[in-house]
Formats: C-alpha cells, structure tokens, sequence
C-alpha cells in the first residue's frame, strides 16, 4: 500500500468517525474522588467513583462512596473552575444518603433544571468538557469537602478506534519509506 492510499485511507477513516460522532446522543464522564483532590488537599482515606451519562438534556448519575471519616452532610457538582481551584455549587445532590459508605444516583433534566448560583446548562456542559467541574462529598470532619474529584470526558470508542487506524497507518507509511 502506497503512502497516498494510506493517507486516502485514514480521510476516509477520520471522516466516517466524524459522521458517526454527530450521530451520538450519549456523552460518558466520570470522575474519582480522593482527599487530595480537595482543595486544599487532606489526608482522608476515603474513597469515591462517579458515572455521568449524558443523553440530550438528560443527565444520569451512578456515585459509589466509602470509608468517609463522617456521615456525608452534603455532595454536588461544582462549577466552573480550572483543575484545583474552588467554585460555587450548580447541582446539589437532593436526598444524598447520611452516611460513610454508600451509593447515590440521580437524573436530572437540565433543560428544567433551576441551577444553583444562576448557572446555566450549556456552561455545566461545557465545563463538564473541558474538565472545569467536579463533585465533592462534604461532612462534618471536612466541611469544604473530604473527597472530590474532577469530571472528565470518557472517550467514545470510535475516537480510540480511530486513534489506533491513523497511528497504525503513519507507523506503516514511515517503515515503508525507510526501507526505500
């Protein structure tokens, strides 16, 4: 395969991943919540995993939680903000469970949604993109929060996909020419 068909190739790849993207309705994010991920950071062994799933306006939460050294007074999405630095509340968790290990799940439609501090849905779910939110758990030992953790984009599938085809390609189109 020459070099101008494993260019022709990859175009084609990038452009078929591109269509497929805008046919997606589903947005992944998670985020890992640790006492160093506070700001300021503290030593809490405390733990926690949370899945956002993002479907329209519809946003779908799944938080597990354990070992707090309290029973959790409160929890919320926080935004917006770069990595480490603090910001006002825009998602409280209604009915989070008064304890130290547990599980939590929420759906919120945002496009109804009265967002805390007068946020708004498109800034949630540009900084839920571009990493500027996060979720915290807060208690009474920790009441600025014992654990958070930044949200992040999961990748889709076809983006690593995609990643794979042109790193392959560029790898074979460079071994290729060295042997020429």
């Amino acid at each position: 395969m020459n070099l101008k068909k494993i260019v022709s190739t990859c175009a084609f790849l990038m452009a078929l991943s591109y269509a497929a993207t805008g046919l997606a309705s589903t947005i992944t994010y998670t985020a890992t919540l640790t006492g160093s991920g506070e700001n300021p950071a503290n030593a809490s062994t405390a733990t926690g995993f949370v899945t956002y799933t993002l479907t329209g306006d519809i946003l779908t939460m799944d938080l597990t939680f354990s070992g707090l050294s309290a029973p959790a007074a409160a929890a919320h999405i926080h935004c917006c903000a770069l990595v480490g630095v603090n910001a006002p509340v825009v998602v409280p968790f209604s009915a989070f469970p008064n304890a130290t290990s547990g599980t939590y799940t929420n759906t919120f439609d945002l496009s109804t949604f009265a967002f805390s501090g007068g946020g708004t849905e498109a800034a949630l779910i540009a900084a839920f993109n571009s990493g500027n939110a996060y979720t915290n758990i807060h208690n009474a030992n920790f009441p600025g929060g014992e654990i958070r953790g930044q949200i992040t984009t999961v990748p889709e599938p076809g983006t690593l996909v995609l990643l794979g085809t042109g790193a392959a390609g560029v790898a074979s189109a460079v071994r290729r020419r060295s042997r020429i």
